[in-house]
């Protein structure tokens, strides 16, 4: 049977233009190739910022949506990790050189090659890349993953960018039994640097300007709450963290109010993507604090296999809202208005 070369989808024409529905033509087929019926497709901040390319121009017309569960339903010869009928994912990475030092090191996020995104991407023969917003997708067997048997398609899509962006960085830095750990910001991604945290276990403090989140960050999980606009609600955790998790914060935000929560080798770990810059450091605070402050970029195919295998074990689920993928136009508009707890999904 000869392979499908279209597929329908969600598709953002313009900055500022609606959300049409409409086929567009699948990248080429080729020996590592998957082929996916798309199941279901969290929504994820970055999608809004392609569409409305608040971070560079967007290859107009784009189809978002990079975190996607569905079921194979074609192979490549070569691809021998996945087969037709598996449930699969694929996260904000699609594909990567796999030649230069840093893919050979197991830092195929990293890849300082050819690079390609899940959507807004090109593909090594100049195909253009498309998301999860859609009812099929095909990519390299390379970053599609099976999904654990005890795991939904509903519930594991997001774990594959939100999920990877916070799980990475966590273990990467030796959260465990004997950390204390922040985790600032309590949305989309703090939630799960919440959880994970959790599961590795860590004592867990859920850091937030101010109160409205504490009810919901304290049913997460986390053993407390600090609003970081309350300098009394900071007080008691002054040299208490092993690690901070930065999943978002404001313009206010300042290295003093964070570093001195350390205990001594504390590390601030930095997972989100703000449009404007963080402020300059002291170098006398750096040295005082004796802190570490470094970013994480999503996960590498071994993160996540990795991280898969923790959630199954330790039953980690994100909440999730869902809406018919027929809807996704209210979707966004939903999650633009702030809406989420945690993460919406899309289901086909």
């Amino acid at each position: 049977m000869s392979a499908p070369t279209t597929f329908n989808g969600w598709v953002g024409e313009a900055k500022g233009a609606p959300l049409v529905w409409k086929e567009m033509p699948l990248r080429a087929e080729d020996e590592y190739s998957v082929d996916m019926d798309v199941t279901h497709c969290g929504i994820c901040g970055s999608d809004i910022h392609t569409l409305e390319s608040s971070w560079g121009p967007a290859k107009y017309p784009c189809v978002v949506g990079h975190e996607i569960t569905g079921v194979a339903t074609r192979v490549g010869k070569k691809v021998t990790n996945v087969k037709v009928g598996d449930r699969i994912g694929v996260g904000a990475q699609s594909g990567s050189c796999h030649e230069c030092k840093r893919c050979k090191a197991g830092f195929e996020n990293l890849c300082s090659g050819q690079r390609t995104g899940t959507y807004n991407g090109i593909w090594p023969n100049g195909d253009k890349s498309y998301g999860g917003y859609a009812d099929k997708w095909r990519g390299d067997c390379r970053f599609v993953f099976k999904i654990p048997e005890s795991m939904t398609n509903e519930v594991a899509c997001t774990f594959f960018c939100a999920g990877v962006t916070t799980y990475a960085p966590l273990k990467r830095h030796n959260v465990n039994k004997d950390s204390v750990v922040g985790v600032l910001g309590v949305g989309g991604l703090g939630h799960y640097g919440i959880l994970w945290a959790k599961a590795m276990g860590a004592r867990v403090y859920a850091l937030s300007s101010g109160t409205k989140k504490k009810d919901l960050a304290l049913e997460l999980g986390a053993d407390g709450y600090a609003a970081t606009s309350n300098e009394e609600d900071l007080k008691p955790l002054k040299g208490e963290l092993t690690h901070i998790l930065c999943t978002g914060t404001g313009q206010d935000f300042k290295w003093e109010t964070y570093l001195r929560l350390f205990q001594p080798n504390g590390v601030f770990i930095n997972v989100g993507l703000p449009s404007w810059n963080f402020p300059e450091v002291s170098p006398m605070l750096l040295v005082l604090t004796q802190a570490s402050i470094c970013g994480s970029a999503i996960g590498s195919p071994a993160e996540i296999e990795d991280m898969l295998k923790f959630a199954a074990e330790h039953n980690v689920k994100p909440w999730i809202q869902k809406y018919s993928m027929k809807d996704a136009p209210k979707a966004v508009e939903d999650f633009n208005a702030g809406k989420p707890k945690f993460r919406f999904v899309l289901e086909n």
